[in-house]
């Protein structure tokens, strides 16, 4: 009987995980959305909306906490709890990059033209994926699509490191674009973190399977 209140509890464990990386993943939309349309009041949204995430995630905590002071698990079942604390962690920093590229849209002010905004899709685009990839690895458990999430980290970092090298140089030639320019700079910033965190769920599956810790963006 008490083996099966446990599976349970982990069962709605995962769901809550499940729909923190939902959430997670809509606000780094909808904070992009907002950039590349310049809505302001789309960006105070994603910045209002950000306690719902918050409060999941210290519901997740408290359920963990639950499980494990009940049923004092050990082995798989405790790293089950431990790879949950971790992820959630991830995702919540996630959604706090969501609402950093939201506040970096509302300063943002008469947006110049030739920027590397396709660049900066492309990263968009990849982040999305990869927490995509994350959720259905940690679902599974499946230890192949969580690899390829470190392989794809890779490709976020080339793009950052091309952007932001060719933000830094058009600040001398506009400097009247500084703010514009150092925002942009900082969005690249949030979108290269966002992939970092994508990993690290990712390396926490591996930890959660084999019960050791592997560095996939190394």
């Amino acid at each position: 009987m008490m083996r099966n209140k446990f599976e349970e509890d982990l069962r709605t464990l995962q769901e809550l995980i499940i729909e923190l990386a939902e959430k997670t993943k809509k606000a780094v939309i909808k904070s992009m959305d907002a950039f590349r349309t310049e809505n302001i009041e789309k960006a105070l949204e994603v910045i209002d909306e950000d306690h719902r995430i918050n409060k999941l995630e210290e519901e997740i905590n408290e359920l963990i906490v639950v499980i494990i002071t009940r049923q004092q698990p050990v082995a798989v079942d405790l790293r089950r709890n431990l790879t949950a604390i971790k992820i959630s962690h991830d995702l919540e920093r996630v959604a706090d990059y969501a609402v950093n590229i939201a506040k970096s849209t509302i300063r943002i002010r008469d947006r110049q033209e030739n920027l590397p905004l396709e660049n900066i899709e492309k990263m968009h685009e990849l982040g999305i994926d990869m927490l995509s990839r994350a959720v259905d690895a940690y679902r599974t458990e499946d230890l192949y699509a969580a690899k390829e999430i470190g392989e794809i980290d890779d490709q976020v970092d080339d793009l950052y490191g091309a952007t932001v090298q060719f933000l830094m140089n058009s600040i001398a030639d506009s400097p009247d674009h500084v703010t514009n320019l150092m925002q942009m700079a900082f969005i690249c910033r949030y979108l290269e973190r966002i992939a970092d965190y994508a990993t690290n769920i990712a390396e926490n599956i591996y930890y959660l399977v084999k019960g050791k810790h592997y560095f996939l963006n190394q």
